[in-house]
């Protein structure tokens, strides 16, 4: 029923992300949820995971073809730390090799950081779609920096039209509606450990960013993975029916499946299905973006 557009694994346990799913764990947790496959992404970048190898994702792929999508990944300070690096090489390659797509980019740099823009000009040069986790602070948190408002995803939209861009987490999410501060965008790590910081709640302050965006820009898509864009829908499921109805082309379920202890907990999933059994969403609406969005972008 379903095709997860963003979720991760490892082949064995690492010392600081040791609750992930490995490749069988991982497809045994889609039989529960009827999950028919889904796209595993590497985490190349070190600012909070151990990395891993794009080899590491193809075995997974190899191992499981009909369950397993590969998703490659570059760091873009590789190959040099310049701007002026040729990602485009190790991207080609990845994509000749079978992988869909870029992600999920969370170096601790700048969105509008002259590396991470090379690479998103190469990934546009190559056609691979990017997924991407913004971030809220520049220090004790992971992903690339962005302002309240994302100017900095907004002119990387304009400086790369053809080039798709998965909008991620909680900072990209939290603007679906007006903050109500610019904290509550995202959450931050303690000094001495732990996270800190809340997501948004109560009722949606008015229309934010997020919908703005995705009516300017074509080449923008929406993951629907990691619990923060069902967070916002919960606010007001009469607005998210409507967003949903209205970019119904340019949404992708996904779980950002990462962690055990979350079980088959997820919400996205009786979301949808309640949606569509109360007629706020039409079959075709639900199984647009339950699979058949990801079938068509990624020509599965």
């Amino acid at each position: 029923m379903f095709i997860d557009i963003h979720a991760h694994s490892y082949w064995q346990r690492v010392p600081f992300s040791n609750a992930w799913a490995n490749p069988e764990e991982l497809i045994e947790i889609y039989d529960k949820l009827e999950i028919e496959k889904g796209c595993i992404l590497p985490v190349v970048s070190p600012e909070i995971y151990f990395p891993q190898s794009n080899e590491d994702i193809l075995n997974m792929a190899a191992k499981y073809p009909d369950r397993l999508i590969p998703f490659c990944n570059v760091d873009p300070r590789a190959m040099a730390n310049s701007p002026k690096a040729q990602l485009e090489r190790p991207l080609q390659y990845y994509k000749d090799m079978g992988c869909k797509g870029v992600g999920e980019v969370m170096p601790g740099l700048d969105v509008m950081d002259d590396r991470v823009q090379n690479l998103f000009a190469c990934a546009e040069k190559v056609g691979l779609p990017v997924t991407i986790e913004l971030a809220h602070t520049r220090t004790n948190i992971f992903g690339m920096y962005d302002e309240p408002g994302l100017p900095g995803l907004e002119i990387t939209l304009q400086r790369h039209p053809e080039l798709v861009i998965f909008g991620h987490g909680p900072v990209f999410w939290s603007e679906l509606s007006v903050l109500g501060t610019p904290a509550e965008r995202g959450v931050a790590f303690r000094l001495t450990g732990g996270q800190c910081g809340r997501l948004p709640e109560g009722p949606l302050l008015g229309e934010g960013v997020v919908p703005k965006l995705f009516r300017r820009y074509p080449n923008l898509m929406g993951d629907l993975s990691d619990g923060t864009p069902w967070n916002m829908f919960m606010r007001d499921v009469d607005y998210a029916a409507k967003f949903i109805n209205e970019f119904q082309d340019r949404l992708f379920f996904g779980t950002d499946y990462c962690n055990l202890a979350i079980g088959t907990n997820i919400g996205m999933i009786p979301l949808l299905k309640q949606m569509k059994e109360e007629g706020k969403i039409s079959e075709e609406v639900f199984n647009k973006v339950a699979r058949e969005n990801a079938i068509r972008l990624l020509n599965l």
